[in-house]
């Protein structure tokens, strides 16, 4: 029972530590870095799932079939993130034509390089959900600041634990 408190101890840890980096990253990215992303509709469906987080980085040349993440990332703007399916070069300038697995259609506009943030490396469904409830203050302080206070706790109460062991171990005897 013991082992398996432990395991789960270190699986909330680990959790707790996986989410505050993620939230972390998407927050603040750096640019011409890795970049995570939260997919918000279904037009990538079923490679990526509505709720997914995308972990994007930026590549030196895009290809056809290349799933990448293109467009503004503002408070007013989202950027998108769609699989290219055409490529031409004009004026020495490339453009891609991309669209949604699950749309019929491609993308009305064409997309230039300078506006692509990045191609998909990989994608964790569901997680997106997790990140986005803990941006907000609620989810911050249920998903982030409560399990790393117990956890903070459980650790000060060891180590006052051992504290109080070494004091009694090392206690001198009247005899010295």
């Amino acid at each position: 029972m013991k082992l398996l408190l432990k395991g789960l101890y270190f699986l909330v840890f680990a959790g707790i530590v996986a989410i505050a980096l993620l939230l972390i990253v998407s927050l603040f990215p750096v640019p011409g870095n890795i970049e995570v992303k939260v997919v918000l509709s279904g037009s990538m469906e079923p490679a990526i799932k509505v709720g997914s987080v995308v972990v994007i980085r930026p590549a030196e040349d895009y290809k056809i079939g290349d799933v990448i993440t293109f467009g503004k990332d503002t408070r007013d703007a989202i950027p998108t993130t769609h699989r290219i399916n055409e490529m031409r070069a004009q004026a020495g300038e490339i453009f891609y034509q991309t669209k949604g697995d699950a749309n019929e259609d491609p993308d009305v506009r064409e997309i230039k390089k300078d506006e692509i943030i990045g191609k998909v490396a990989f994608s964790i469904p569901y997680l997106g959900f997790v990140i986005d409830f803990a941006k907000k203050p609620i989810g911050f302080l249920l998903l982030v600041i409560i399990p790393a206070g117990i956890i903070a706790i459980d650790e000060a109460r060891k180590i006052w634990k051992e504290v109080l062991r070494m004091r009694k171990h090392n206690k001198p005897t009247n005899n010295e």
